[in-house]
């Protein structure tokens, strides 16, 4: 779901990004977050549904497994909700890794 990727965490844009046209005329990302920061947070929400929505109409359908093992994952979840690992620890584990 995150296209990002790790991008996000370090704040860098992949070369492609940074050098290439966007969709909207502007010529690096950069141009294209700073016109983010300057939106409001009602702005910035509707953007960012704009943009899911955009997301899960180019989506892949899923396979049978797929679909078997998100229900196994949400089922477990809705047993155990207190089963979970907060993003931060998650963050700082993967920051280690690299």
């Amino acid at each position: 779901m995150l296209g990002v990727g790790i991008s996000r965490f370090t704040g860098a844009y992949p070369r492609a990004c940074v050098t290439r046209e966007t969709a909207l005329g502007l010529s690096t990302m950069s141009n294209l977050r700073n016109q983010i920061e300057s939106l409001s947070a009602v702005e910035k929400a509707e953007l960012l549904d704009a943009v899911w929505e955009s997301l899960e109409a180019e989506a892949l359908t899923l396979t049978e497994a797929q679909h078997a093992e998100l229900d196994r994952r949400i089922a477990h979840h809705e047993q155990n909700p207190s089963d979970v690992i907060p993003w931060e620890q998650v963050r700082a584990d993967l920051l280690k890794r690299s």
